[in-house]
């Protein structure tokens, strides 16, 4: 598997200088710190209430406009799952709110269980992948090794997310968790299902059964599997274990339509976000600045675009 990684590394990286803001290694300075490090605990409240508004305008659209709507209700769908990760994220990392409790109810009850995920499980195997990039306890190996591949071998994953081959596949082990011998597994599991039931109500409740199908689990399905590959991919594809984080994680220049359908709330700016995984998503912008004034990134390892670093992920011969 070793052999596997690494296929997209920088061959050389630019010299960091140390600044006012960045340390010669690349990560803040402790009055630097100080600052990204504060939680804007009301606006990051603004932020979820503004997502189920979003969420819910969405489907009264809908359900206003008729089918020829459909095909883009399921595309913005997908974005947001995308929207609900995001911030569900945030909370994993305990950067929603400063109030713990807080943070912990809202990334469970409103953005975890909604979209199928026990946000404590995610926390535990997320952290582990912070503390060691590609070490014995990543957990997303299978989606960075190999890269570059071949375009043919790219188009093939990304039919599969979208025909909801993946997503049936990762739902069925959701509910392997039925039968688990953990009770905590178990008693996680039917919380997601009882958030469930309480949207599949609420369809009912207003008229519209088919909305919950078509356009939460559906969506969930197959357009957050392919939004989902295409930026995990993206963040870490073809790198490789290393204490510098730009060999461990890719860095793109993030443009407005990226931002609003592939990586919401700042995600994108991700190689940020490894340099200090405790700064929460509103100051990363304010990171990557730092980073490019004190050149531990600049043009030669920040791809231009999403699309400019997919064909860099799929550019490997067919006989790879």
């Amino acid at each position: 598997m070793a052999a596997a990684l690494g296929g997209m590394v920088p061959r050389q990286l630019p010299a960091c200088r140390e600044t006012a803001r960045i340390r010669p290694d690349g990560r803040p300075t402790a009055a630097f710190r100080e600052q990204l490090r504060r939680i804007p605990s009301w606006r990051n409240l603004g932020s979820v209430v503004w997502l189920y508004v979003q969420t819910g305008a969405v489907l009264w659209a809908t359900v206003a406009w008729g089918p020829w709507s459909w095909p883009i209700t399921f595309v913005l769908m997908g974005r947001a799952f995308a929207q609900f990760a995001s911030l569900m994220h945030e909370a994993a990392h305990r950067l929603l709110f400063t109030d713990k409790r807080a943070n912990d109810l809202v990334g469970r009850w409103l953005l975890g269980f909604p979209t199928f995920t026990s946000t404590d499980a995610y926390r535990r195997v997320h952290m582990a992948h912070h503390r060691d990039e590609f070490g014995p306890d990543e957990p997303d190996i299978p989606l960075y090794i190999g890269y570059p591949i071949a375009p043919d071998s790219f188009r093939r994953k990304l039919v599969r997310d979208a025909t909801g081959r993946t997503g049936i596949k990762l739902m069925k082990g959701l509910l392997s968790n039925a039968r688990s011998k953990d009770p905590r597994v178990r008693h996680t599991f039917w919380k997601i299902m009882a958030v469930q039931a309480v949207l599949l109500v609420a369809a009912v409740a207003v008229g519209h059964w088919w909305l919950y199908p078509l356009f939460w689990l559906a969506p969930y399905l197959t357009a957050w599997r392919v939004i989902n590959r295409l930026r995990s991919v993206a963040e870490h594809g073809g790198m490789q274990r290393s204490p510098d984080r730009r060999e461990s994680t890719h860095t793109v220049r993030q443009h407005l339509v990226a931002r609003f359908l592939l990586v919401p709330y700042r995600i994108g700016w991700h190689l940020a976000h490894h340099v200090d995984a405790g700064v929460p998503f509103r100051h990363l912008p304010m990171l990557h600045e730092a980073l490019r004034e004190a050149g531990y990134v600049d043009d030669t390892i920040e791809y231009a675009s999403y699309p400019a670093i997919w064909r860099a992920l799929r550019t490997a011969p067919a006989a790879a």
